[in-house]
């Protein structure tokens, strides 16, 4: 399709468009709003334990503890799993700074292994190659491993566990942004020891602000999480821990739990739309010019839908957004090269995938508001920027 041909007007498309979504819960969820200004129920609750329950089934496992977001929701974690000074955490370079965060803020040492290019998510064959060059001493010093789900897809979580069996070492899923994502049929946040979700805003399934789950298996450690959630206390005023202030607000789980009711069409959306896009871009003869995500689980979500750009990728954002299409780059500066962990001793060159992928990708609206008319739009000024 060449320039001349479009007929395509300016039109605006948002990255994502949550006041639309707004519009189809609304009258639900002023009517959970309503009840709790008028109980005055702010704090956990039967709000908070009913949301844990439907997550616990969504995700399908026994147990779910709601928390203060998604990075409490890690913290809380390693902190349930006696994890601390001196500890190491396998993790992947290429995500959201609070996976690695987290790790150091309970004092324990992040080790990055670098990604799949295809998924952007840990890579397993790194995995083993790194752990067969560590010492026997200091395999004793790591504790855990953090996969992250990213932009939707689960990791490729059989390697993962075969590894974490061998060492005993906890496995804490990051599936902040990967609710109802599936790996050969079992939930994100059901294949580890631990499953930790975010209800920031603009995931697929948002709070009106911060907040988080906790999802496992074993009811020791699910009790072992409420109490820390609650700065250790139990009962109340008497501690056996030191926990934190990790409490979810009755008023972001009412409205989660209104909209948990639309999540699993909400993905279908987008799924739906991915979709459309993939033969959109194959239709505009655009395959040779962008890379696609690669869907190699079962059931992707998209969270993001994330394109490879090899060359110009900032200047294809700029004319995207000249023509009123918003983007993202997630994410622009890999983990391991952030200056903040700069006396971990990594470097450029150490996690050459997760590097490039830095250089070249990019997210566009994938929100299930979204019209086939600015879906097609999105693809004609892509385009549009190639002709050029």
């Amino acid at each position: 399709m060449r320039q001349a041909d479009r007929k395509i007007q300016y039109m605006e498309v948002p990255l994502l468009d949550l006041k639309a979504q707004y519009q189809t819960i609304k009258k639900r969820v002023l009517e959970v709003v309503e009840e709790i200004f008028e109980n005055q129920y702010f704090i956990l609750g039967p709000r908070v334990e009913a949301l844990e329950n439907k997550i616990a089934d969504y995700c399908c496992v026994d147990h779910a503890v709601g928390v203060s977001s998604g990075t409490d929701a890690l913290i809380i974690s390693l902190m349930a799993s006696g994890i601390g000074s001196g500890d190491r955490v396998i993790t992947t370079p290429y995500t959201f700074f609070a996976t690695a965060g987290a790790i150091v803020r309970v004092g324990a040492t992040p080790i990055f292994i670098d990604i799949d290019p295809d998924t952007y998510n840990l890579d397993p064959v790194r995995l083993k190659e790194a752990v067969d060059k560590l010492s026997n001493e200091e395999l004793k010093k790591v504790k855990a491993i953090i996969p992250v789900h990213l932009y939707g897809q689960c990791v490729d979580m059989d390697p993962l566990l075969d590894v974490a069996h061998a060492n005993e070492w906890t496995i804490i899923e990051d599936a902040a942004q990967a609710i109802g994502a599936e790996y050969k049929g079992h939930r994100a946040g059901s294949i580890g020891d631990f499953g930790c979700f975010s209800f920031f805003p603009s995931k697929n399934l948002g709070a009106f602000g911060d907040g988080g789950m906790v999802t496992a298996g074993d009811a020791k450690v699910y009790e072992r999480l409420k109490i820390l959630r609650g700065h250790g206390s139990s009962p109340k005023y008497y501690h056996k821990l030191v926990g934190g202030n990790f409490r979810l607000d009755a008023l972001q789980a009412a409205i989660v739990t209104v909209k948990l009711d639309y999540l699993d069409k909400w993905t279908d959306i987008r799924r739906e739309n991915a979709a459309l896009y993939r033969k959109l871009f194959s239709d505009a003869g655009l395959m040779d010019m962008i890379g696609l995500p690669q869907e190699k689980e079962s059931r992707h979500i998209y969270n993001q839908f994330v394109i490879r750009v090899e060359k110009n990728r900032d200047k294809l954002r700029s004319h995207l957004s000249e023509q009123g299409i918003g983007t993202e780059i997630y994410y622009p500066v890999p983990l391991h090269l952030q200056e903040c962990f700069s006396k971990l001793g990594y470097g450029p060159g150490d996690c050459p995938v997760a590097e490039t992928a830095a250089n070249q990708t990019i997210a566009l609206p994938i929100f299930p508001e979204l019209t086939e008319a600015q879906l097609a739009y999105v693809v004609d000024k892509v385009g549009e920027f190639y002709d050029r």
